[in-house]
């Protein structure tokens, strides 16, 4: 075969039944498609055979991941024109998996796959890159299996995640504004993010604070600083850890912050005035988010606030049937799963807590995560250095995709405010509560 890419792109249309909406160069140097468009990358044709000894997603991911597979020109506009043909969403433009089942039937089709066999070598799988995550066995949700799959998106190093993240350390959607406003930079949208959940959670001077899944330690020292509170801050991360217990430390906030590694189900010193939930729910499962809430909810004294900041999926139309994408349940958030909203406010409401408050930022993660993706990129060789090559290339495919899905509403992400109403029903809230929006 002469020339790859052209072979290729023939092959990937009569499969599809549409033209390929990116540039194809191949191995050998050859080029096809539309000129101008975005350029896929085959580096080497090992990415064949990845893709197809494992079609579709998990294919493609480990050959981005081992660096067979690469993108010339605008990463986003690449996944945009690819995400109808990788990724089935609602309303998207993506064949139906029927249609394709179809075509490989046909026997040009059939031919030309066998053909292609023979151009990806030999005719074995290639074992998948070290960063993948291997299929685990056994009940979703333990206490053990939970730590293990925080530790894999967690324990990379954090040296890694200050230069993606920047001087915060906030690794959750910031709140952006103006300038005018004073929020001009990462930095000062995760500052607003935090001041925003303090005022909602209603702080105050002597209040006792629990924040699960605390990172490395920034909302803790946020509200002690700010609001005079005494914070514990609970998360499954050794690293994230011990690096929040030196931030402390060097504050001289010793005395009223503790990290703690614990589970939320593992908390059992209440009570607390308030808590902060950021980022973490999408880790609990819908199997034990009843039981999150609950625990949540006993955790407080009556008349306190959670603040629940979580992302959100839209709901389909066969919920039993939803499943994460195998990109990010083998590389990213292991175990992790994502609800829609009127899933996790229902749940809420059924442990007792009478939700007050929901606001929806998603428009502000997607400027977040395109800020992280430029952090990662203008670091990219230390980046890569202080993980792995692969570990730096599934952040930037992971943050880069997820800013289009927050983008193109995809998926959500709310703040949900609820309160341990007491039984004489004064929920404690002002009026007009949104005072804490400007």
């Amino acid at each position: 075969m002469a020339e790859a890419a052209g072979r290729l792109t023939e092959l990937a249309e009569e499969v599809l039944g549409a033209p390929l909406p990116v540039r194809i160069r191949a191995w050998d140097r050859s080029e096809s498609g539309p000129p101008g468009a975005p350029t896929l990358v085959i580096r080497h044709r090992r990415a064949l055979r990845r893709m197809l000894f494992r079609p579709g997603e998990l294919g493609l991911a480990r050959a981005w991941v081992a660096g067979d597979l690469d993108i010339e020109g605008d990463l986003y506009a690449a996944l945009d024109l690819l995400a109808g043909l990788i990724w089935e969403r609602p309303g998207s433009p993506a064949p139906q998996r029927a249609a394709v089942l179809r075509a490989l039937a046909r026997p040009e089709i059939r031919a030309a796959a066998r053909e292609l066999l023979t151009l990806a070598g030999a005719p074995v799988p290639p074992a998948p890159p070290a960063e993948e995550v291997r299929r685990r066995r056994g009940p979703l949700h333990t206490l053990r299996r939970d730590k293990e799959a925080i530790s894999h998106h967690y324990d990379v190093g954090n040296g890694f995640y200050s230069l993606v993240l920047g001087p915060s350390m906030v690794y959750s959607c910031a709140y952006w504004g103006t300038a005018d406003e004073g929020v001009a930079t990462l930095e000062d949208a995760q500052r607003a993010k935090l001041d925003l959940i303090c005022r909602k959670l209603g702080l105050q001077e002597g209040m006792r604070l629990l924040d699960v899944g605390c990172g490395w330690g920034s909302m803790v020292l946020h509200a002690v600083r700010e609001y005079g509170v005494r914070a514990v801050g609970i998360t499954l991360s050794e690293e994230q850890a011990t690096f929040a217990r030196k931030r402390v430390a060097e504050a001289g906030l010793a005395d009223r912050i503790e990290i703690r590694v614990q589970d939320y189900r593992e908390v059992h010193d209440e009570p607390f005035d308030a808590i902060s939930s950021v980022g973490m729910a999408e880790h609990v499962g819908r199997a034990q988010y009843a039981e999150y809430a609950g625990a949540l909810y006993s955790l407080l004294k009556p008349g306190g606030r959670l603040l629940n900041h979580q992302i959100a999926r839209r709901p389909v139309a066969d919920e039993e049937a939803y499943h994460v994408d195998e990109f990010i349940d083998r590389y990213v958030f292991p175990d992790g799963e994502l609800a829609p909203l009127g899933r996790t406010v229902g749940q809420l409401e059924e442990a007792g807590f009478e939700v007050r408050d929901v606001e929806a930022i998603r428009e502000h993660y997607a400027r977040t995560l395109r800020q992280w993706v430029v952090n990662l990129e203008e670091h990219w060789e230390q980046a890569a250095r202080l993980t792995s090559p692969g570990r730096a290339r599934v952040w930037r495919l992971y943050m880069a995709a997820s800013a289009l899905s927050f983008e193109r509403n995809r998926i959500g992400v709310n703040q949900v405010l609820a309160v341990r109403t007491p039984e004489a029903g004064d929920s404690g809230l002002p009026l007009r509560a949104r005072t804490w929006s400007a």
